[in-house]
């Protein structure tokens, strides 16, 4: 399957294993934050939270390195073979955004 451009449409068809693989983690850090909820409603110790909290936060930023590198394989890569110029100047605003 040959994936769309996302940066025109701002849509982008995945391949089968890319959408799993997504679906995936993100059901794992759902997990990870209902965990933190309980551990909040039953009054877990602090210490105890932030870790499950950090765990959680490493998690999304798994996801979102992944995210991030399939779009400059994808979108990106096509936008400058394509002589879209613009593609260049979404990333750096998406980078910036992730760094802060």
């Amino acid at each position: 399957m040959e994936n769309e451009c996302c940066c025109g449409k701002k849509t982008k068809e995945r391949s089968p294993e890319e959408y799993q693989k997504l679906i995936h983690r993100l059901n794992r850090i759902e997990g990870q934050i209902g965990g933190l909820k309980r551990m909040v409603e039953k009054n877990a110790y602090c210490t105890d939270i932030l870790i499950q909290s950090s765990a959680a936060t490493a998690a999304l930023n798994a996801f979102n390195k992944e995210l991030l590198a399939n779009h400059i394989r994808t979108c990106v890569a096509d936008g400058i073979r394509g002589g879209d110029n613009e593609v260049i100047d979404e990333l750096v605003g998406i980078v910036q955004r992730l760094m802060k």
